[in-house]
């Protein structure tokens, strides 16, 4: 594939949105609800696809962490075909009119939500990431260019041919939805400069994928994180609490980016609460890894390194750090976090809003598992990845997140002197 075979999508894509932004939100959400039921109709032709990638990774070596996050099932396949129904059930934000108001020359004023235009997105290894983009694009009026990871291929495939195939169905346009399927990295780097068809580029994955499409990219990039998240257990802390949430933020899914990663304590409940957190975690066989404060108490504990503290795992690992205040805790995760989510087990409000307002991430929680942080959770139907940078988006980006705007002038004869 070359240059040219990328611009002839390009055009196909900019072809077809013409037509998707004349749909009414009836025809958008009836097409979501068909390609849901294709998903489900259709599950044995993508887990046999899916079984092929499992198979190649495992032949790889690839880790546990990112096994989980390839690996499809029918439960898998359906909460996919859930997150297009929960999409088609939103309200289209498309023509909103965000503001509106009235000039003392008469001029009228409207602020109106639009479509994008061309979403382009580079993503690795999660096919359930190829359903969301295309729901959440499609919806919104943006027509969508996908460029999955080699190791999902077979996967993103079949998932793509079975929403085309739903979109063919009720005569839309199929150039709404694309995959590019060579896997030369010349060619992801050649997407990256397809800027005269694609209005917005998503990456969405490792740290240096992420990195490599924000140094690379002609096209505005929206920067979706890693995500080294913390819990932090304050010393009035419910400790009962604190051990719960760490086992679901930990244990729940390991190869997902709200998993927690990192543990930070206070210096005076580490005594009490360790040694129970240990327990806890023991049936999973999460690997500790601590400071010197964790090890005083923890003396069989992994010595924690420097590096530790800033690594996304993905795994069955967990490093502890222990600080003597608030403003430690703070400073230490605003140090090493990745903007993702972060998290404060406390029954002292007047500490909880110390840490919700300093901390700087996208999402921040007090007393609930970092694992909420999902478009599904947030009610958003589905997202297509958790901005952590400041600009246009930030945390999960649902609809509204891959709209922009124009403003509407009427006037009545009015120039400008």
């Amino acid at each position: 594939m070359d240059m040219t075979d990328l611009q002839m999508m390009g055009k196909r894509a900019a072809s077809a949105k013409p037509f998707l932004q004349r749909m009414s939100q009836e025809e958008k959400d009836n097409a979501l609800h068909h390609g849901a039921e294709l998903l489900v109709q259709d599950a044995s032709e993508i887990l046999a696809a899916n079984e092929l990638d499992m198979e190649a990774a495992r032949k790889n070596g690839m880790s546990a962490g990112m096994l989980d996050r390839l690996k499809l099932t029918k439960e898998r396949i359906e909460a996919m075909a859930e997150g297009l129904r929960q999409i088609a059930a939103l309200p289209d934000c498309i023509g909103e009119i965000m503001e509106e108001f009235e000039r003392p020359n008469g001029l009228k004023i409207r602020k109106v939500r639009v479509p994008m235009g061309v979403i382009g997105m580079i993503y690795e290894a999660r096919p359930n990431v190829t359903a969301d983009a295309f729901g959440l694009c499609f919806k919104t009026g943006n027509a969508v260019i996908l460029k999955g990871g080699s190791d999902a291929l077979h996967s993103n495939a079949a998932v793509v041919r079975v929403l085309r195939r739903a979109l063919e169905d009720l005569h839309i346009p199929s150039d709404v939805l694309q995959l590019i399927e060579d896997t030369d990295r010349q060619v992801t780097v050649a997407f990256m400069k397809l800027k005269e068809y694609v209005d917005l580029l998503i990456p969405r994955g490792s740290a240096g994928l992420i990195r490599s499409v924000v140094e690379n990219s002609t096209i505005p990039v929206i920067e979706t994180g890693t995500g080294n998240c913390h819990v932090y257990v304050d010393r009035d802390a419910d400790l009962d609490m604190a051990a719960g949430i760490i086992y679901n933020a930990k244990t729940q899914r390991i190869g997902v980016c709200n998993a927690c990663e990192s543990l930070v304590v206070h210096r005076d409940v580490r005594e009490a609460f360790l040694p129970r957190l240990k327990e806890v975690l023991a049936p999973e066989n999460v690997e500790l890894r601590g400071d010197e404060g964790t090890l005083e108490i923890l003396p069989d504990c992994t010595p924690a390194a420097e590096a530790d503290f800033g690594t996304e795992y993905l795994d069955y690992i967990l490093s502890i750090k222990t600080v003597d205040s608030l403003d430690d805790a703070i400073s230490h995760i605003n140090k090493y976090n990745t903007k993702h989510s972060e998290c404060i087990v406390t029954e002292n409000a007047e500490a909880a809003e110390r840490f919700l307002n300093d901390i700087d991430a996208a999402c921040v929680y007090w007393n609930a598992s970092t694992r909420f942080t999902d478009g599904y959770e947030f009610g958003f139907g589905a997202e297509i990845g958790i901005s952590t940078q400041k600009l246009h988006a930030r945390g999960p980006m649902g609809l509204k997140e891959l709209t922009s705007y124009k403003y509407t002038i009427a006037g009545n004869g009015q120039v400008r002197k």
